[in-house]
């Protein structure tokens, strides 16, 4: 029992069950500040849209890639980091690919019926989003098993760019302000992707994954980490327009944090190096969900 009990936790990466709903809840509230319509009851929905529907899809995630995953040879690094027990569980044969899969099916349910409790045309907004999330993250793990150029990457992370959007569309509807909020996530989710890729760079090979690190190498993926942290520099600036002063503050630490963390990379462009900063990059995204909450709400 207590061995099902850590093979789940691994699955859904539950120590970090409490950021997924703040950065949903970050583009609720931000749309209750611009078109009002706050209720306590459309919160703890919101909280619930972004726990089940970001769970289902790291369970997509983990049951697509389940038999490259059994090639790994390194489980000390990326997969110690997201996963308390250091396990992959349905590749490893801890939970069966069909008990995962129905998982995932009951989470996207649970995360449907909850969609479809807000009003139109909101409902229908999220709904829209939740399955082209779901749609962008398969095409995102099978498209890097055979690529020259990084379609896969580009693509398939639209996917955690549209979900504050998603959030934001639960009360708002589409604007400048929303648009905005994806221009500054996303690159921010790209260079986050960097790092990631650059840690797992000997898994991936071996699975013969054409991910950033294996396509361009050590200082190719520093070069693109640095490109998308400078995007997401511009695109702040732009989007804390739409914002008030807590946000602007909030924004404005989580870029210097990503700064040091990309020159720290650009002079040591290796897996060791990016391991030790990827914590710089979780913080700067609760420090920019939070911030935003804040402003939202004061």
């Amino acid at each position: 029992m207590k061995r099902i009990l850590r093979a789940y936790i691994d699955l859904l990466r539950l120590q970090f069950f409490f950021a997924w709903p703040l950065l949903f809840c970050s583009g609720y509230l931000l749309a209750t500040s611009v078109y009002g319509g706050f209720t306590w009851p459309t919160l703890i929905n919101t909280v619930l849209i972004g726990f089940f529907g970001f769970e289902a899809g790291f369970i997509l995630n983990d049951y697509v890639d389940r038999n490259y995953d059994k090639k790994d040879i390194e489980k000390d690094k990326l997969t110690k980091y997201w996963r308390v027990f250091g396990s992959r569980p349905v590749s490893e044969g801890l939970i069966s690919p069909g008990k995962a899969l129905g998982l995932f099916l009951i989470f996207a349910l649970i995360t449907s019926l909850l969609v479809l409790t807000l009003p139109y045309p909101h409902s229908l907004y999220v709904l829209v989003i939740m399955y082209i999330c779901y749609a962008l993250e398969v095409f995102y793990q099978l498209k890097k098993r055979d690529q020259r150029f990084p379609v896969a990457q580009l693509a398939g992370r639209i996917d955690f760019a549209l979900f504050p959007v998603a959030g934001y569309l639960c009360a708002g509807v589409p604007d400048i302000t929303v648009l905005l909020y994806f221009g500054f996530f996303y690159p921010f989710a790209m260079a986050h992707l960097g790092v990631n890729d650059l840690i797992d760079v000997n898994n991936d090979q071996v699975r013969g994954m054409n991910t950033i690190t294996t396509m361009f190498r050590e200082r190719g993926t520093a070069y693109w980490i640095a490109t998308f942290s400078g995007v997401n520099v511009v695109m702040a600036l732009l989007f804390m327009t739409q914002l008030g002063w807590i946000a602007r503050a909030g924004i404005v630490f989580g870029l210097i944090l990503v700064t040091i963390a990309s020159m720290v990379i650009i002079k040591y462009p290796l897996p060791g190096t990016c391991l030790k900063v990827l914590p710089l990059f979780h913080i700067t995204l609760l420090i920019y969900a939070g911030s935003i909450v804040l402003d939202s709400v004061l």
